[in-house]
């Protein structure tokens, strides 16, 4: 009999949090119920946006004991790897549009005693992700366009999520099904429809209000659906 999915997770993506104050932003998140943290990790190359290294994740793996989940949107990803194991990650979420080898890229994940993610982007059909999907941890589906924060939720995200749910409940159901990219709580309702269980939110988090709020909100959108 195959396995439950895991139940929904909400994960603050910390690019649109206050770096000036990062670690009260840490610490509201964690406060509030956040179940793991998003760290956007950005090349110039990959995307063209810029972001951080191993050292914010170090320093914010001093600030918090919940899973770190390190979206890795750099080209040839498997030689950071170990740097970013040995920062505090938890899963490490490699693009397949980046590497050749996807397999290589799992064997090195695991063998750093790290969760295995991938991720695709929004013109990535899932069934590129189909010969590793028995592998994974986590499936993030894009539903923007990676490189900044704050876009609005691409719609045709919905159906992909739909295919990927199929996907991994007939060869994965533990893994996480994770939607990342202007998640709201009209978004997040959506995704959750659509099968996802791990919610990254950024601006709907840290970008207006009051922390603690804004997830509860979050979290009671996901749960109705839950219940559906």
């Amino acid at each position: 009999m195959a396995s439950p999915r895991p139940p929904a997770r909400l994960a603050p993506s910390l690019l649109s949090a206050d770096f000036g104050h990062l670690a009260r932003d840490v610490h509201r998140a964690e406060a509030a119920g956040a179940d793991a943290f998003h760290l956007d990790v950005m090349d110039g190359d990959f995307v063209p946006n810029i972001s951080f290294g191993p050292g914010l994740v170090r320093a914010v793996r001093a600030e918090t004991d919940l899973p770190l989940d390190i979206h890795l949107m750099i080209q040839r990803p498997v030689r950071h790897l170990e740097a970013f194991a040995r920062a505090g990650g938890t899963t490490l979420v490699f693009h397949r549009e980046a590497v050749d080898d996807p397999f290589e890229a799992v064997r090195a994940i695991r063998a750093l005693g790290c969760a295995v993610g991938v991720a695709i982007k929004p013109e990535t059909p899932v069934a590129r992700i189909a010969p590793i999907v028995a592998e994974l941890d986590e499936l993030m589906v894009m539903s923007v366009h990676p490189g900044f924060s704050g876009q609005r939720f691409l719609p045709e995200a919905l159906p992909k999520l739909e295919e990927a749910r199929r996907l991994l409940d007939a060869r994965r159901p533990t893994a996480e099904l994770a939607i990342d990219g202007g998640i709201n709580v009209e978004t997040a309702s959506a995704a959750a429809r659509a099968g996802a269980t791990f919610f990254v939110c950024g601006q709907s988090v840290f970008g207006q209000g009051d922390v603690a709020a804004n997830l509860s909100a979050l979290r009671q959108a996901v749960r109705r659906e839950e219940g559906r």
